[in-house]
């Protein structure tokens, strides 16, 4: 297993003082802008929206429906033996693809 470079990710609070320092804002405002993005990712992405989010120079969000899979017969790979991969059912899948701003930051 790989051993970690010692660099870590921002906590939510680390994000939240970096993001009211930078904008002037207070931590508690900067909570209320992150809770009503959420709402509108929520309603565009739910059962009645469009399942269609922008993050406009950062990310597309786009619901994608998985059909239905029937039960089928396959090999386990490490094994080599026969076996039954189980039918699951239709579900809806996030996908979260990253914006050309996005991608030129790394």
């Amino acid at each position: 297993m790989a051993k970690a470079t010692g660099k870590k990710a921002p906590t939510k609070t680390e994000v939240f003082n970096g993001i009211a320092e930078a904008t002037g804002l207070t931590k508690k405002d900067v909570a209320g802008v992150f809770d009503a993005l959420s709402d509108q990712i929520r309603k565009s992405v739910g059962s009645r929206g469009p399942g269609l989010f922008t993050i406009p120079g950062l990310c597309k969000i786009v619901v994608q429906r998985k059909p239905a899979t029937k039960e089928r017969e396959g090999t386990n790979p490490f094994t080599g033996e026969p076996t039954i991969f189980k039918a699951k059912p239709a579900r809806n899948v996030i996908k979260v693809r990253p914006l050309k701003n996005l991608k030129d930051m790394v």
